[in-house]
């Protein structure tokens, strides 16, 4: 589909984000000759992005509702430094459609879809009918709630046990059950039933295929105003906490060439459906047998985009700038293929000792891993705070080998080089998850942290002189902190932190 655009030279870039986004979208623009403009809250006066930025804009106090969800205040800074472009990165405004439409009221050029695609794709509902018009897989399943037992044994056999029978009024694993067998449907149904009602005022149930070991894997897609569409390929974002990713690696363990295309072919089709542009990811689920599903389009770059630049070498931020400028992409699908493998591990400041709850602090110490194939997208270094007001992501670390043994391999290397002291962090978890079996064979899916993972397999047990040498360590290492007044109290204890510091331990010695 032809769009009406016309060519249009973008020479300041105002980025509508913070940290390691901010600072990997002014990088590419930098390249590119273009000028960039920083926001920033009160807390980030002193963040990197703002000393790397042409010209920065205070926007507010630290709470992102009081200055980087503030539309009016981003808009004046776009004014007062002339940009005539904004980027909003991941996460904040990125698929706020009423901020998209916005922008570009203010004769400004948004680096992203449109407003009308955000909105399609922002709603499930409509973003599920648009992809089944559209001949791509969802989860098999009701399209409309029912409460009659006999209606839903008919649709459980058509779809094939097990199923999920869920309420439709609410979530929270209230009013649903899992169903492996006809003789149960019955029983299960009614005990939903009877939960929605109590729980929700309402018995309506809905019905689906259940899959019970997942995977994640998304397509990568990348479109211009002029129709022209492609896939970059996929990513594996199985390995998650609290349904948030922490591991991604592109191409899939478990993905071969005829359903790479098929998959990839599906998210362009659900992309040409809402009219889209500029760059946009299409997620799926992907059964025991390997059978893929819609689950939603983000529409925006996402997170884990480095993995799909390493494999490709196109870097994605300057092809959504040459987009947004009204130029067609620079290559068709056929130019594109896989060169190697990328992982990606995304360092947060969390103990993952601690249900991954945050461990915001100050950072002690910060050492980078370098050397062949690594690549590290932060926004910190030694000395400054995490602050307590956004995502507790300290870093994303990226490697790049020519097969996938050698990428884990190169990645925990790297892991082993990258030096964080003050806070805890989701480092140690990786390495787990990396040298797992499950990992290793490409079988594992998105209940990897429940099959798996307790903090107990992050603390081996110590010998008697190994713990009086932790011991010791801890007690100089607090002292020497609560002299220098460097670290909130509760970020190390002299009794429970000895197996972390005895880790810090042998790291110095």
């Amino acid at each position: 589909m032809m769009m009406s655009v016309s060519n249009r030279k973008i020479r300041k870039i105002l980025v509508a984000n913070r940290g390691e986004i901010a600072l990997r979208i002014m990088r590419s623009a930098k390249e590119m000759g273009i000028r960039t403009v920083a926001i920033y809250s009160e807390a980030d006066r002193e963040a990197l992005h703002v000393r790397y930025a042409d010209e920065a804009v205070c926007v507010g106090p630290p709470p992102s509702s009081e200055s980087y969800l503030r539309i009016d205040r981003i808009l004046e800074a776009c004014r007062q430094t002339g940009a005539d472009a904004v980027h909003p990165g991941y996460g904040f405004l990125s698929e706020n459609a009423r901020f998209a439409r916005a922008v570009e009221e203010a004769g400004l050029i948004f680096i992203g879809p449109s407003p009308e695609s955000i909105e399609l794709m922002g709603s499930k509902l409509a973003a599920k009918e648009a992809a089944q018009k559209h001949g791509v897989p969802l989860v098999p399943g009701t399209s409309e709630a029912l409460t009659d037992v006999e209606q839903g044994k008919r649709i459980a056999r058509e779809i094939g046990y097990p199923v999920l029978i869920k309420a439709s009024a609410g979530g929270g694993g209230k009013g649903m059950r899992v169903v492996e067998k006809e003789e149960d449907f019955a029983e299960q149904m009614e005990r939903a039933v009877s939960e929605a009602v109590s729980a929700f005022g309402d018995g309506a149930v809905f019905i689906e295929k259940y899959i019970g070991s997942p995977k994640h894997i998304e397509i990568q897609v990348l479109g211009d105003r002029h129709g022209n569409m492609v896939y970059l390929f996929e990513r594996e974002c199985s390995v998650q906490r609290r349904h948030q990713k922490v591991i991604e690696e592109a191409p899939s363990a478990v993905v071969d060439e005829a359903m790479r295309r098929a998959m990839g072919e599906a998210a362009v089709r659900v992309a040409k459906a809402c009219g889209y542009y500029n760059a946009g990811t299409v997620e799926f689920i992907v059964d025991e047998q390997r059978n893929f599903y819609f689950l939603e389009m983000n529409t925006r770059l996402q997170v884990e985009h480095p993995v799909t630049e390493m494999i490709t070498g196109v870097d994605l931020v300057k092809e959504q700038i040459r987009i947004a400028e009204g130029h067609p992409l620079s290559f068709t699908q056929d130019e594109l293929a896989i060169n190697g493998h990328a992982i990606e591990v995304r360092v947060y400041a969390e103990d993952p000792r601690n249900n991954f709850l945050p461990n915001v602090g100050k950072l002690l110490s910060y050492e980078r891993p370098q050397g062949p194939g690594v690549r590290v997208d932060d926004a910190f270094e030694a000395g400054m705070q995490i602050p307590i007001y956004y995502d507790p992501m300290i870093a994303k670390l990226i490697v790049h080998a020519k097969n996938r043994e050698e990428a884990i391999a190169r990645m925990l290397r790297a892991i082993s080089e990258y030096t964080i002291t003050g806070i805890a962090t989701t480092l140690d978890f990786c390495a787990f998850a990396l040298r797992h079996p499950s990992f290793v064979d490409g079988s594992f899916d998105t209940n990897f942290v429940k099959k798996y993972f307790t903090p107990e397999v992050l603390n081996p047990a110590l010998s008697e002189e190994e713990l009086q040498t932790a011991a010791a360590f801890a007690a100089q290492l607090w002292a020497e902190q609560k002299q220098q007044s460097q670290v909130p109290a509760g970020n190390i204890s002299p009794n429970g932190g000895v197996k972390r510091s005895w880790k810090i331990a042998r790291r110095n010695a």
